[in-house]
């Protein structure tokens, strides 16, 4: 509670969000993109005019908060719930929470945030890696319906952190044909590092990618695939029931995606107590990324 009077004292005022995002957009000062030249002053319509050729710049303009017509206020304290571990928050409860009048901003708002929480530079596992793929199948709640539209393949690989899981990667696949997983291999997890998998034949290639592959096999050892593979299975396992817990209404594979992604920052960041630093992150994310009008948002997810 202490954090959240804090977070509402600092940004109290749209001015003071404003500020914000310009600091996070032009961090040695606002620079005109017409003519180069530094130096401005605010207009009464809260915009940046530049002191030489007087174009007129938005602090919100090619962000996720493009042309919004809902208060910066209430972008920022999404935000700050996004970065909350223990909140897991859907868009009825978004809605709530704000008391947005539409079901449909608080989704877009969600589906907005999420495209911001993938960072672009995500550095690869290394170590020691277990790698494999689930499939993603029927998903149900009782009281609603939570559903796959058809079966969909997810790979995950987990870094092993002695007896616990590192940090995770999880993505959605075609198929599990050598050409998709060991590309998936190759994006997440560093070069020479070692890939504990089991002994399906499609990872027969890692090897000649630069791996040290370790293949653990189940007709051999005797042992299910979880005993072979314990942090894998525990990370699907999860994902599956924070999936069930926290989002409404039938999943499309599209979807899936966002979801994955989701979790994925999430995990990785359970252990972190630095509120403001996940907050800072996620809003200097959320400038940089380019916007997407809500019929992109239904296609993408349709």
């Amino acid at each position: 509670m202490r954090a959240l009077a804090k977070f509402e004292q600092r940004f109290a005022t749209e001015s003071a969000c404003r500020a914000y995002l310009a600091q996070l957009r032009w961090p040695t000062g606002f620079c005109c993109p017409q003519c180069t030249t530094s130096g401005s002053w605010t207009t009464t319509r809260c915009l940046l005019m530049c002191r030489r050729c007087g174009y007129q710049a938005s602090v919100t303009a090619g962000t996720i908060f493009h042309r919004t017509r809902l208060p910066l206020q209430d972008w920022f304290r999404a935000m700050w719930w996004m970065t909350d571990q223990k909140q897991r928050l859907s868009a009825l409860g978004l809605q709530r929470l704000l008391g947005i009048g539409s079901y449909r901003t608080a989704w877009s708002w969600l589906q907005k945030l999420r495209r911001a929480l993938i960072l672009p530079d995500w550095d690869r596992l290394r170590s020691h890696v277990e790698v494999d793929e689930i499939q993603m199948g029927r998903i149900e709640a009782e009281g609603s319906r939570r559903s796959l539209e058809s079966k969909a393949l997810v790979a995950i690989a987990t870094q092993i952190d002695g007896k616990g899981v590192g940090r995770i990667r999880l993505r959605r696949i075609s198929s599990a044909s050598p050409s998709q997983l060991i590309a998936f291999v190759k994006h997440v997890v560093e070069p020479g590092s070692i890939v504990i998998t089991d002994g399906w034949k499609a990872y027969a290639g890692l090897k000649q990618e630069g791996f040290k592959h370790r293949p653990r096999l189940i007709n051999t050892s005797g042992k299910t695939a979880p005993a072979l593979l314990p942090r894998v299975h525990r990370v699907a396992s999860l994902f599956k029931r924070w999936l069930v817990s926290t989002h409404q209404g039938a999943l499309s594979r599209q979807q899936l995606d966002c979801y994955l992604n989701e979790f994925t920052v999430r995990f990785n960041r359970r252990t972190s107590r630095d509120r403001w630093q996940l907050f800072y992150k996620l809003v200097a994310q959320a400038v940089v990324i380019e916007p997407a009008p809500y019929s992109r948002l239904v296609a993408s997810t349709s």
